[in-house]
């Protein structure tokens, strides 16, 4: 018997979860997440690993900038981990403590992090011992997401370096070669990537000006209605001779 859940059993579950109406501007891109982590999560090589989710919490929070409440937010996240049948809690503190290294350490610092811990035969921290597994296991699977968890870790540790093309190519290079994974997937992922998150940011600020003009055009009438009501000069009156 298949128990293998589809991706209309994890939108269900979605929506069971979060019963409110999704933006129609983000709906697009909690939708093509949610499904992105349904085929992940279903493929039998896969492997969660703590880059992995800086890469799913990274992605969200990127591309639902400007959502209308951060408690709405919130709840979407929260929604879309359940219906993958995982903790919201855990990808977010998996993140942090990722973001917490990347934030400590120059992008050299970084890059020599990560190869020693590859090399080291074992460790305490949960985040080495998960690069460590990642390099060394042939059936790596590797995803769009873990490659903006790479992305998002250079960005922490020096957001000047993510924009040279020539620096951020190197040090995604070196990052592949430590991590045994394959650099041309991973420039291709982080360059669209980056594509998408210019266009999401020029389509906040078109929705911005839509919607600063519609105020200002709410406001023009009350304005004219104000001075067609004000009285006018009145006439001096006829004395009767």
């Amino acid at each position: 018997m298949n128990n293998v859940r589809t991706v209309s059993d994890t939108k269900r579950a979605f929506f069971d979860t979060y019963t409110r109406p999704v933006n129609s501007i983000y709906r697009r891109i909690v939708e093509e997440l949610m499904v992105e982590m349904h085929l992940l999560g279903v493929n039998e090589d896969f492997r969660y690993d703590p880059i992995y989710a800086l890469g799913v919490v990274s992605s969200f929070e990127r591309f639902m900038q400007g959502y209308r409440s951060q408690q709405e937010k919130m709840a979407i996240f929260n929604a879309l981990c359940k219906a993958q049948e995982v903790d919201p809690q855990q990808y977010r503190q998996d993140s942090e403590r990722a973001e917490s290294v990347a934030t400590h350490k120059s992008v050299d610092e970084l890059i020599a992090w990560a190869t020693n811990a590859v090399n080291q035969e074992s460790s305490d921290d949960p985040l080495e011992a998960s690069l460590r597994a990642i390099a060394t296991n042939a059936q790596f699977k590797y995803s769009r997401l873990f490659g903006i968890g790479l992305y998002t870790l250079l960005e922490l540790a020096d957001p000047e370096v993510v924009k040279d093309e020539q620096r951020r190519t190197e040090a995604l290079h070196q990052l592949c070669a430590a991590l045994n994974v394959s650099e041309s997937k991973l420039q291709k992922d982080i360059e669209l990537y980056r594509s998408n998150l210019e266009k999401m940011a020029q389509a906040r600020k078109t929705i911005e000006d839509i919607l600063q003009a519609d105020r200002k055009k709410r406001e023009q009438p009350a304005s004219t209605s104000e001075e067609t009501a004000a009285p006018g000069p009145q006439a001096p009156s006829e004395t009767p001779n």
